[in-house]
């Protein structure tokens, strides 16, 4: 429980201090702006840089209320690339699925209720 208030408290401060805002839906994210992704019960924070070698995009995962470690995923996004993030849900339902995207010069986060 300790590890999760620790993460909640840290990405309550990065959200306020880089400038979050909601779940994601279908937007673009700024360089170093933080945006919250769900995926059923696990919550996330996402955030980028830009770097020669491409889109460095950062997604820290934690449930709430649980005394878990926060799980991170890295990934380096090149133009046209995407990666999509997803959590499992009981037998015969289809799981919980986030697309991340590098389009020219945005990344665009979607749920799989948006993507084709």
């Amino acid at each position: 429980m300790q590890n999760f208030r620790t993460f909640s408290a840290a990405l309550a401060v990065a959200s306020l201090s880089l400038g979050l805002i909601g779940p994601a839906h279908s937007q673009g994210v700024k360089p170093v702006q933080s945006q919250i992704i769900e995926l059923g019960r696990v919550t996330g924070d996402l955030y980028y840089t830009v770097r020669p070698d491409g889109y460095h995009v950062v997604a820290t995962f934690a449930e709430p209320g649980e005394d878990a470690t926060p799980v991170r995923f890295e990934t380096v996004l090149a133009n046209n690339q995407s990666v999509r993030v997803s959590t499992p849900r009981h037998a015969g339902e289809l799981p919980v699925v986030v697309e991340i995207s590098r389009r020219s010069d945005q990344v665009v986060v979607r749920k799989a209720t948006e993507i084709n």
